[in-house]
């Protein structure tokens, strides 16, 4: 399967190295599209030209989440095809759903009967426990961990290092910063951060009160 990959970025780099090191799955990595590095030697495009280059299948290679699900969804109206990409070091449990176009990064965990959605990044020596339900274009930052039966919703991001405990609820559009332990629900489009997690303007409130002090 030829695959080209979108973005030219750092992600990108990761995930064409993965498509490299994968001929045995039959993988072929093409090249990249990407507007704004033309000049690469290995870019072969801007976003405009899949049509004249011959492939099999697309990744959407972008760390941000609103972008990547954007482009995703208008190159999947126009009728491309997405690759799921794993690394060679990546653990998936037998039984994992898991949606097209996602990419599973070196040493990513996705445990028993999890469900992972389309176009979701697991990256670097993340860990995601059983039955847990990550929807589409999540991005779980490197070492992340996230604990059994966590729902997660479309287009979260988890941050470097963070944890999240069994049976929570990220909503969609919600930011976990790096670092954070979430021990309770985060509602949709609300970023939390610190241990226990809390929202940003709450911590913004308590440094203005300390501040009064």
């Amino acid at each position: 399967m030829r695959v080209l990959v979108i973005g030219a970025g750092g992600h990108g780099q990761v995930i064409a190295e993965i498509v490299r090191a994968s001929s045995h799955a039959g993988l072929q990595f093409i090249g990249f599209l990407d507007d704004d590095r033309c000049g690469r030697h290995d870019v072969l495009g801007p976003l405009g030209a899949v049509r004249d280059v011959a492939h099999d299948a697309l990744v959407v290679a972008i760390g941000e989440n609103e972008t990547r699900a954007r482009i995703t969804m208008r190159l999947g109206a126009d009728g491309e095809r997405f690759a799921t990409v794993r690394h060679a070091s990546a653990i998936v449990s037998a039984g994992v759903e898991t949606g097209d176009g996602s990419m599973f990064c070196a040493g990513a965990i996705a445990s028993t009967a999890a469900t992972i959605g389309r176009g979701v990044i697991l990256n670097t020596a993340c860990s995601v426990d059983h039955h847990c339900r990550v929807g589409d274009y999540v991005h779980i930052a490197p070492g992340a961990r996230i604990g059994g039966e966590v729902t997660i919703g479309d287009r979260a991001l988890v941050g470097i290092g963070a944890v999240v405990l069994p049976r929570v609820t990220i909503g969609h559009d919600a930011v976990v910063g790096a670092g954070a332990v979430v021990t309770r629900d985060v509602p949709p489009y609300t970023t939390v951060i610190g241990t226990p997690a809390a929202p940003i303007v709450r911590w913004a409130h308590l440094n203005l009160v300390g501040a009064a002090r």
